[in-house]
């Protein structure tokens, strides 16, 4: 998530946007459709999809690879998994009446408790009948000559849609590295964002886990509770900061359910998404004996808010130093090995340029005697064997290996199906030199394709539920536009797509985000081109940009549609 930047007021929009509509008439034969939209995924995206298309009077359909809705939640069943963002900010705003009905436990949710909300929201909305479960779109095929999409699933079906809206979340991709032996392993291994839903017991069992990013960080402390001995191989040590998590209060509770529009303009009124209070000041213009109190205030506290203190540790390095080498100092305090320290502490990039953890006793969790860290900086990985892993200066016998390894993120869930647009090209094929679109929404030479939180949009770098809540707004308000003009297809224009990215590369040059090899970059993937992919510009510059857009009529976007008179097409439900 980022912090508020205090980025240029002005961020220069792209005037190449306000290019004229093409609103041609096609002269294509109105086709029988299985339904007028179909949505990919249904976690918080595509559940909302879901229901605001609904109430927009589309016929509309999800297909779900899981067994049942909440998306990342369904499936990140690992020991610890939990939200880095605060109960009462990662949920929907959609509904006041929801809002006042669920109470949330804790002050950051714990995946089963984010899984109940989710499929709280499904039955309480009469979702589920709109859902197959179970099933993967393996490929959808666009055909201009009547403005479809046909969709192919692993269970055999073939369907056909006017439009195709993509909410497969920015790491739903989970990804292995390339380990010499990976096969060999004799023992049960396990991905973080793939946990057996019927849990894993690691008692008594000599664990090992590759990867100290988020899921590594929130597993690793309650993997090292209940093995008999667990280690960890560090590839790149990471910040984290104490959440600090703890039972909502009662009165927590009630403000939270009925300060409705006051919770929903103070998170609207920021870059992330999230209430946030900081100094105001730039973090150089504070004596350091003052700095020191602030941070020591948020670090007391817990949560994100330390991050967003002063607005320029974003920007200015010398500025993030003092925040970075605050956390490197604690970790020092907190690990009582000097040596092991020293390898906890991040030195190669500036803090927050990569995504910022929060831990519950990540750090403290190293002064345990069951628990060794291996430095793969100071001895690489050289082979998996049959009962463990070899370094370049020892062997390490184990029973259970857990990848927490991450995501082939934003791009790889859209790639790993074979979309293929208007000129027969795949998506792939298409981003091959890096992911391009407008607004993180469309994609030139891909019609009628919605992609929710893709990338050049906040997506991650915002609370993702209302991200999502914003595209599909947006997505809806388009449709139900195209319909009342008797219009059947839009297409981003490759002119406009190309102002955009353009612009979500400026804006990240203003930032550190560019100081760090991170999954932001593609950098964990071998070969993956190297492009900041979200929109750094933050929520309130990117809503102003969307919204301009669609009150101008869709500037940057070719519409097209059966010429006036003719009859609209007249979607046939199927039983999914």
């Amino acid at each position: 998530m980022t912090a508020d930047l205090n980025l240029p007021a002005d961020l220069n929009l792209p005037a190449d946007l306000n290019l004229p509509a093409d609103v041609s008439p096609a002269a294509a034969l109105e086709p029988t459709l299985d339904h007028e939209v179909v949505v990919i995924g249904a976690g918080f995206g595509g559940l909302y999809a879901l229901h605001e298309l609904r109430e927009a009077g589309f016929s509309a359909h999800a297909f779900e690879s899981g067994g049942g809705v909440g998306g990342t939640w369904y499936w990140n069943r690992y020991p610890g998994a939990r939200c880095d963002v605060e109960s009462v900010d990662y949920c929907y705003s959609f509904s006041r009446e929801l809002n006042a009905e669920w109470a949330w436990s804790e002050r950051f949710a714990g995946q089963p408790e984010i899984l109940r909300y989710a499929e709280h929201v499904a039955e309480r909305f009469d979702l589920l009948p709109m859902i197959t479960f179970d099933t993967r779109i393996t490929s959808a095929r666009y055909d201009d000559g009547d403005h479809t999409w046909t969709v192919e699933t692993d269970q055999g079906r073939r369907l056909r849609c006017r439009f195709l809206v993509a909410a497969v979340g920015a790491l739903s991709a989970t990804q292995v590295p390339e380990i010499p032996g990976h096969d060999r392993f004799t023992g049960p291994t396990h991905h973080t964002g793939r946990w057996p839903h019927e849990g894993v017991n690691l008692a008594g069992k000599r664990v090992g886990v590759i990867g100290t990013g988020s899921s590594g960080i929130q597993a690793i402390p309650e993997i090292a509770a209940e093995a008999a001995h667990l280690t960890v191989f560090q590839r790149t040590p990471n910040y984290s900061l104490p959440a600090r998590n703890r039972p909502m209060s009662s009165r927590e509770i009630w403000v939270a359910q009925r300060d409705y529009e006051g919770l929903l303009a103070s998170g609207n009124a920021t870059n992330a998404g999230v209430y946030n209070v900081g100094t105001g000041r730039p973090a150089l213009a504070d004596p350091p004996e003052r700095r020191a109190e602030e941070y020591e205030h948020r670090w007391a506290v817990g949560g994100t808010d330390l991050m967003r203190t002063y607005g320029d540790t974003g920007r200015d390095v010398e500025a993030n130093e003092t925040l970075a080498e605050f956390v490197r100092g604690k970790i020092r305090e907190i690990v009582a090995d000097p040596a092991t320290a020293a390898s906890l502490v991040p030195t190669d990039h500036p803090i927050g340029s990569k995504r910022i953890c929060l831990d519950s006793g990540y750090f403290a969790t190293y002064n345990r005697d069951n628990v060794t860290l291996v430095d793969l900086r100071r001895e690489p990985i050289v082979t998996i064997t049959e009962t463990g892993i070899d370094t370049d200066a020892a062997s390490y016998d184990l029973d259970v290996l857990v990848f927490a390894t991450g995501y082939d993120a934003m791009t790889g869930p859209l790639t790993r199906i074979d979309l293929r647009g208007a000129d027969g090209d795949s998506l792939a094929q298409r981003w091959s030199g890096g992911p391009r679109s407008l607004l993180g929404i469309a994609v030139a030479g891909f019609p009628n394709l919605f992609t929710l939180t893709g990338p050049g949009s906040p997506s991650v770098l915002a609370n993702v539920i209302r991200a999502n809540e914003q595209h599909v707004d947006w997505v809806v308000a388009c449709l139900t536009y195209l319909r009342e003009r008797g219009l059947t297809r839009i297409e981003a224009d490759a002119q406009a797509q190309d102002a955009w990215a353009a612009h979500v590369h400026e804006v990240a040059t203003y930032t550190l985000y560019l100081h760090a090899k991170s999954w932001y970059l593609g950098a964990n993937i071998d070969g993956k081109p190297r492009q900041f992919m979200p929109y750094i510009g933050g929520m309130v510059a990117y809503r102003k940009a969307c919204d301009d857009c669609a009150a101008a009529g869709y500037p940057g976007f070719a519409l097209a549609g059966a010429p006036r008179g003719s009859a609209a097409a007249t979607p046939v439900t199927k039983p999914a």
